[in-house]
C-alpha cells in the first residue's frame, strides 16, 4: 500500500520504533561435502582387530563416516547378482490455485494463506478476472472476494479487492466475512432504498469482529455488490473502484487519506493529529490512511465506516475496476479502462486477464514497490 518512524517495508503502516529490536545473525558453517569415492566399494583390508571390534575413527576431522543403514545398503546391494534399484526423488505436492467461492457459507472467498506468496489469478468467463502480485514485501498483503450467484440469483454477485498492511490477516478476514455480513444485513432491511446503511452496517460489524481477534494490522477494502440491476460501490481507505461509461472513465470512490481535509480535521476533533512523515501525511505519524477494516492501536482515528455510490445499472455502463493503490498511484483512471476495455469488448473471453496483468506490468514497470491488484468486473452479465 500507499508509516514511517521507523525503517519498514510497507509505505502505508509503520509501527514504532519500541516494536523493533536489533538481532544479531547467526551464521552456520557447514561441513565440506561428501566425497562419493565414500560410496564406492573398498578393497578388503587386513586387520587383527577381532571381526566385532569398532573401527578406528576417522584421521580428519571433515571426513564423513557413512551411516550404517546407508553402508548396510550398499553393501547388500554390491553383493548382490541383481542390477542396481535406482532411489525416485518424490515429487513437491501438487499446488492448485481454488476456485472463489460461489455463495457465502461456502469454500473461503480467497484462496490459503500458503498460495499467497508471490502471485495469484483467476478468470471466470464472461463475469470477471483477477490478477494479485506481491511487491517487495516478503508475502503478498492483498486479497480479494468474489461470490456469484447471491441467493441462487445469477444477476445478483458481490466482489472485493482488500489491501492489508501490518500484515494480511485483516485483509484475510474481510475478505471471507465483509460480503456475507453486509448480503445479510441486505436481506435482513429488504430495502433497495436502504442499500448504503446496509453496507454500512456491513463494514462496521466485520471491523467489530475482526478487532476481537485482537490481531495487529489493517485492511483498507473497496467493494462492489450487484443487486436486481443496482450497483453498489463502497470503500474504506485508498483502494478505488473506477467505471467504463461507454469508454470514458469515471472514478466511483475517493481515497480515505490523512491529507484530505475532511479526513483531517475529523481526526483533529477526536484529538489526534495528522503529520508529514517521510514525504506523506500519516495519522499520529504512523499510518497513510484514514479509513479501513481493523488498525486497533488506531481505532479512534480510523473508522470502518465506509462512503457509497449507488448506480442503476444501464446499457452504458461496461465494466468496473476494482484495484490496490499499487496500481493508482501509478496508472491513471483513462490509461487503466483503455487498456482493459478492448479485452472486455472483444470475442476472446480470457483478454480481460492478460489486461490486468498487463496494468499490474505497467505500475511495477513505472517503479511501484506496494502489492499489486486489479479486478474487472464485466457487468453486461448483470442486466
Amino acid at each position: 500500500m500507499s508509516c514511517s518512524v521507523a525503517v519498514s517495508n510497507s509505505p502505508v503502516f509503520s509501527p514504532p520504533p519500541s516494536l523493533f529490536c536489533n538481532k544479531t545473525s547467526m551464521i552456520t558453517s557447514t561441513p565440506e561435502a561428501l566425497n562419493l569415492a565414500h560410496l564406492k566399494q573398498q578393497p578388503p583390508q587386513q586387520s587383527s582387530s577381532s571381526p566385532n571390534s569398532a573401527p578406528p575413527s576417522p584421521s580428519s576431522p571433515f571426513r564423513l563416516r557413512i551411516p550404517k543403514s546407508l553402508s548396510t545398503l550398499s553393501a547388500a546391494v554390491s553383493g548382490s547378482s541383481s542390477p542396481l534399484t535406482q532411489l525416485k526423488r518424490k515429487r513437491p505436492a501438487k499446488l492448485c490455485i481454488p476456485i472463489a467461492s460461489t455463495g457465502f457459507g461456502a469454500a473461503p472467498a480467497t484462496p490459503c494463506a500458503a498460495v499467497w506468496r508471490e502471485m495469484v489469478e483467476e478468470d471466470r468467463e464472461g463475469y470477471y478476472s483477477v490478477y494479485c502480485k506481491k511487491g517487495r514485501r516478503e508475502a503478498l498483503e492483498d486479497r480479494y472476494s468474489a461470490s456469484l450467484n447471491l441467493q441462487g440469483d445469477p444477476k445478483q454477485a458481490f466482489f472485493g479487492v482488500f489491501d492489508g498492511h501490518g500484515g494480511a490477516k485483516a485483509a484475510e478476514f474481510a475478505a471471507q466475512n465483509l460480503g456475507k455480513n453486509i448480503l445479510d444485513e441486505v436481506v435482513r432491511r429488504n430495502d433497495d432504498d436502504k442499500f448504503k446503511e446496509s453496507v454500512k452496517f456491513g463494514y462496521m460489524k466485520t471491523d467489530s469482529e475482526f478487532l476481537k481477534e485482537d490481531v495487529a494490522g489493517g485492511s483498507c477494502c473497496v467493494t462492489a455488490l450487484i443487486r436486481n440491476g443496482t450497483l453498489v460501490v463502497s470503500n474504506a481507505g485508498d483502494c478505488r473502484a473506477v467505471m467504463s461509461r461507454g469508454g470514458a472513465a469515471e472514478a466511483l470512490t475517493s481515497d480515505h487519506r490523512p491529507a484530505r481535509e475532511d479526513e483531517k480535521t475529523r481526526i483533529e476533533n477526536l484529538g489526534g493529529y495528522v503529520d508529514m512523515c517521510h514525504g506523506t501525511w500519516r495519522i499520529q505519524g504512523c499510518l497513510a490512511v484514514s479509513r479501513g477494516i481493523g488498525d486497533a492501536h488506531l481505532k479512534k482515528y480510523v473508522t470502518a465506516e465506509p462512503e457509497s455510490q449507488v448506480l442503476r445499472l444501464g446499457p452504458e455502463h461496461e465494466f468496473i475496476i476494482l484495484a490496490s493503490d499499487g496500481l493508482w498511484d501509478k496508472v491513471s483512471h483513462q490509461e487503466a479502462v483503455d487498456i482493459v476495455r478492448p479485452s472486455c469488448l472483444g470475442i476472446d473471453r480470457k483478454q480481460p486477464l492478460l489486461a490486468c496483468k498487463k496494468l499490474v506490468d505497467l505500475s511495477a514497470s513505472r517503479g511501484s514497490r506496494d502489492d499489486i491488484s486489479v479486478m474487472v468486473v464485466q457487468l453486461g452479465s448483470y442486466m
